[in-house]
């Protein structure tokens, strides 16, 4: 019995030195093991070769370019038709008519798209010089090319029905080409003129987004050359100046791509 009570506490005492032995290696162990977890939620990530590609810098981002692509449009096609008025002695000279065109408009997210557009109408002309003594009537060919920028307003926060419109305004510059053709005159006349657009308009949604119809009113400001003159030919004095601008009062059918 004496013998084996040295003994047990010399077991004892090489197990507690072995434990202690260990205790540095399995710290180590768990040391490293969270660095690694430390190292793989590390919220730098740029520079991790596995991080997926990104081009947005804000989920914002993303979500407006998701929303573009499943609720968006690239382009639109459309022909137009509808009426064309006058004011000033536009009014007074050539007679309102109907007028034909074609647009094009291109997307550059919801909100914002640019539109070109060809519009084109004859229209009857009457005017005196000579304090009536005379006389002049024909016909006056109006063409113009359209350089627009369109701006779609939100209509997100409006009743479910009026949700699905689309009401835009619109301004832009435009070419307008004038041809005339008097009788008793010789020859045609042709100007040209730079002039201002401003405008707008509203579409509503057909065959399910595929389609849409569109009206669309426009003011057309224009200055052509001859609008301070008061001769015809140099010679017979006009009873007013032919002067003004017009407007076009549309409607649109179109197709989304």
């Amino acid at each position: 019995m004496k013998t084996a009570a040295p003994l047990f506490r010399i077991f004892l005492l090489a197990f507690l030195l072995g434990l202690n032995l260990l205790s540095p290696t399995q710290a180590q162990a768990e040391s490293d093991h969270k660095s690694y977890l430390l190292a793989q939620v590390d919220p730098d990530e740029a520079y991790d070769p596995f991080t997926d590609y990104s081009e947005f810098d804000e989920e914002s981002d993303e979500e407006a370019d998701i929303n573009f692509f499943r609720n968006g449009r690239f382009f639109t096609v459309g022909l137009a038709g509808g009426m064309r008025g006058f004011t000033g002695n536009f009014a007074n000279t050539y007679e309102g008519a109907p007028t034909f065109g074609l647009f094009l408009t291109y997307f550059f997210d919801l909100r914002l798209a640019m539109s070109l557009g060809f519009q084109t109408g004859d229209h009857a002309v009457k005017f005196s010089v000579n304090n009536q003594s005379k006389t002049y009537t024909g016909n006056v060919s109006i063409t113009s090319m359209n350089f627009d920028l369109k701006y779609y307003m939100n209509t997100q926060n409006v009743t479910r029905g009026l949700a699905d419109l689309n009401p835009y305004i619109l301004g832009g510059l435009a070419q307008f080409y004038r041809t005339y053709t008097i009788a008793g005159l010789d020859g045609f006349s042709r100007d040209s003129t730079m002039g201002f657009d401003l405008g707008a308009g509203l579409e509503i949604p057909l065959m399910r987004k595929k389609a849409y119809l569109g009206i669309q009113g426009t003011y057309h400001y224009v200055n052509f050359s001859d609008e301070n003159k008061s001769y015809v030919d140099g010679t017979e004095k006009l009873d007013q100046n032919i002067t003004g601008d017009f407007y076009n009062l549309l409607f649109i059918l179109g197709m989304n791509f």
